[in-house]
């Protein structure tokens, strides 16, 4: 299955000038691994991000055939130490200011009822959004078998394929990749992969991490009008990278 994130609730308007040194998109390549450490990791990182689950696409295609030239891995990061930590079920997410909390709220009454009403799965772990809504940081939690058929327990995101084979999932189809990591992330218990893509799809540009734990897919997206990436793409790719499973 592929995860695709949706527009905004309040479609901004297109750029009446785009920005003509807006990076051109690559064709997807295995990248070496980024080892940094997790404190390390949280000191440099972590904005519309509605992701659903659709029908299977094609693999994300690049408009553009040649390779930009190498360049260090996850540039362009802000150190969100002072930013808001959330906690939520099984990972943790920096949260930019001014940002607000619109995750759905839990619905208690579902299964009181005489019929037996099964309680309606959360879409979203966390959600927040920018003030005018134009820019929202999400986080969704999908049984990994819901993403590729396996018969055993996924472990790590390599259980899923390989940064290339991965994007068949994360990345929507006709999408425009910038940017894919794999990123290795020292804990106690020794290294945990990250996968991060960079793209874009009609007018929203989206950072998108994901990782694995326990059979359960974590991923992260911050998404915003590309009119307003110019300005705030440094805060919202360092909100999704600021996604820690724990």
């Amino acid at each position: 299955m592929a995860i695709l994130l949706s527009l905004p609730p309040h479609p901004p308007h297109p750029p009446q000038n785009p920005d003509s040194s807006t990076t051109k998109p690559i064709s997807l390549t295995t990248s070496k691994p980024t080892a940094i450490s997790k404190r390390l990791f949280l000191l440099k990182t972590t904005s519309l991000c509605i992701i659903s689950l659709t029908p299977a696409y094609p693999v994300a295609r690049s408009s553009a055939e040649t390779t930009l030239p190498p360049k260090p891995a996850l540039s362009g990061i802000a150190n969100t130490r002072s930013w808001f930590q959330f906690y939520g079920n099984g990972f943790a997410i920096r949260v930019p200011p001014q940002f607000e909390d619109i995750t759905e709220p839990e619905d208690y009454s579902a299964g009181l009822s005489l019929y037996g009403d099964k309680a309606k799965p959360k879409t979203f772990a966390a959600r927040f959004a920018s003030p005018d809504g134009s820019e929202v940081l999400s986080v969704v939690i999908r049984p990994t078998n819901q993403l590729k058929i396996t018969f055993l327990e996924a472990k790590d995101i390599t259980d899923l394929g390989s940064l290339k084979e991965a994007a068949k999932i994360f990345v929507p189809g006709g999408s425009d990749l910038y940017s894919a990591r794999k990123i290795k992330i020292k804990e106690e218990e020794g290294l945990r992969t990250y996968y991060f893509y960079e793209f874009a799809r009609s007018e929203q540009h989206v950072a998108l991490v994901a990782s694995v734990n326990g059979g359960k897919a974590f991923i992260a997206g911050a998404t915003a009008p590309k009119s307003k990436w110019v300005d705030d793409g440094v805060l919202l790719r360092s909100a999704a990278i600021s996604l820690t499973v724990l």
